[in-house]
């Protein structure tokens, strides 16, 4: 035989009809073609082992635990997809841009949401203690800027996905008006106050003669 194969797995089925098929391929095909067939089913089947065992211990939520995350989660996901919208059509050399010399460039806004989504999630819903530590827009790129965005956007989606009902029903006090709210209330607020600054943006857009992404809820 001019080629060796991992056998470690032939209790797979797929793997079983692989070697059945052995004969033919063996007469039709070339030796190293064979050979390259056997590695990629090697390689398929071990990155599925690591899928299986990344959803067996829970590390990949597919389904929020309570009725209130899930209800909310299409419409987190809708406000998540036109914040970035928003800032994918924005052309890079334009990042900079700011309507007055006090208001915030389209990055600086675009930056704020990237590290507060994230932060006002720990700090109201899931009462941890927080700092404020903004990155520099003025450094960033059009492309980290995003990433910023879609880390931030990431990291408050795995909370929706994975908090639980008695978490939520716990109450915090707003930094600003002082309210009183439950935490599940409080990612109401998370997305309000993005949305807030993704509509300042979206300003931005057409002061510059750019038609924004289509609003969606």
């Amino acid at each position: 035989m001019c080629f060796t194969v991992n056998n470690s797995r032939s209790e797979q089925k797929d793997t079983v009809r692989l070697y059945l098929a052995l004969p033919y391929l063996l007469k039709y095909l070339p030796c190293k073609t064979i050979q390259y067939l056997f590695e990629m089913k090697n390689i398929i089947l071990s990155l599925g082992c690591i899928l299986s065992t990344i959803l067996t211990f829970g590390q990949i939520e597919t389904t929020p635990k309570t009725q209130f995350t899930k209800d909310y989660l299409p419409v987190w996901i809708t406000a998540r997809d036109h914040c970035l919208d928003i800032a994918k059509t924005m052309p890079e050399e334009l990042y900079a841009y700011k309507p007055t010399p006090v208001s915030k460039s389209f990055g600086e806004q675009m930056v704020h949401i990237g590290y507060t989504v994230p932060l006002l999630t720990k700090r109201y819903v899931q009462g941890m203690e927080v700092k404020p530590n903004a990155p520099d827009a003025s450094k960033m790129t059009k492309a980290e800027i995003i990433d910023l965005l879609e880390t931030g956007f990431a990291y408050t989606t795995n909370v929706i996905y994975t908090i639980e009902q008695e978490q939520l029903d716990t109450s915090c006090v707003m930094y600003h008006s002082g309210n009183t709210v439950s935490r599940a209330f409080a990612l109401f607020y998370v997305q309000d106050h993005m949305a807030n600054h993704r509509a300042k943006a979206n300003l931005y857009l057409r002061m510059n003669n750019i038609q924004p992404p289509e609003y969606t809820w």
